[in-house]
């Protein structure tokens, strides 16, 4: 996957790692914001994954990356890293090449809505390249306190459920079953300010999520499956990622 071109847009150039002093760089990155600074952030899903990463055009300095790890379809759903926290059988039927989106991260020093367009019009390009029909992964809130989480986690039981016959059920030995335990009010404007950047903009796009969040105590978080079908997407925001993508 790691031999598209370059996207050069404002004042952000997206590309793939291609040499180990990048691949480190992305590396460096997620220990900052997945651990802290204080651990290294690599496992063994990084050698099968394609490693994206967004710099600064004028410094060069990398400000987001993440990995995309390719399956020919959902019979390959075994291989993802999703799969070790998620019961995804009912994925193994899906005919279609996916991508598993993972390790998205930006540096706490950068605040613009436009690295994420950039982000996503690089992986609007990969997408239509390799014909992919599902992009998927786990959106993490920060803090692994449920009760934390409770108005976005509501709005999720409420609005985006995933489709039955897709929908994972539970492996982790330790999850939140929102879906069945919520029950709390919630404001709507709120719990949507309250959800991962990332995770909106999958849902805006028609993404779904599971019924319930595994607790992950290794990263400090709670997260939900999430997937996306690339038919769901609206026909307008797909021309303005194609846009993006040039």
């Amino acid at each position: 996957m790691g031999d598209m071109k370059a996207l050069a847009r404002g004042k952000f150039v997206a590309r793939f790692a291609e040499t180990d002093a990048q691949k480190r760089l992305v590396f460096a990155l997620r220990k900052r914001v997945f651990r802290a600074g204080q651990t290294e952030d690599e496992d063994a899903f990084d050698a099968h994954s394609s490693h994206a990463m967004i710099s600064d055009a004028i410094t060069g300095e990398l400000v987001c990356s993440f990995r995309l790890l390719p399956l020919r379809s959902g019979a390959e759903i075994s291989r993802s890293y999703s799969a070790q926290f998620y019961d995804l059988s009912g994925l193994s039927r899906f005919d279609a090449p996916m991508i598993e989106v993972g390790r998205f991260c930006t540096s706490p020093d950068v605040s613009d809505a436009n690295l994420l367009r950039v982000a996503w019009g690089f992986l609007a390009s990969h997408v239509d390249a390799h014909g992919c029909g599902m992009l998927f992964g786990c959106s993490s809130f920060q803090g692994a306190d449920p009760a934390a989480h409770l108005e976005p986690l509501a709005l999720l039981k409420e609005r985006y459920m995933g489709p039955q016959r897709w929908r994972p059920a539970v492996k982790a030995p330790e999850v939140f079953r929102f879906a069945q335990d919520i029950e709390t009010e919630f404001d709507r404007c709120r719990a949507t300010e309250a959800m991962p950047a990332l995770l909106k903009t999958y849902l805006r796009m028609g993404g779904w999520v599971s019924d319930h969040a595994v607790i992950d105590r290794d990263l400090g978080t709670i997260h939900v499956f999430t997937g996306l079908e690339i038919a769901a997407i609206p026909a307008a925001r797909k021309r303005v990622l194609r846009a993006i993508a040039g």
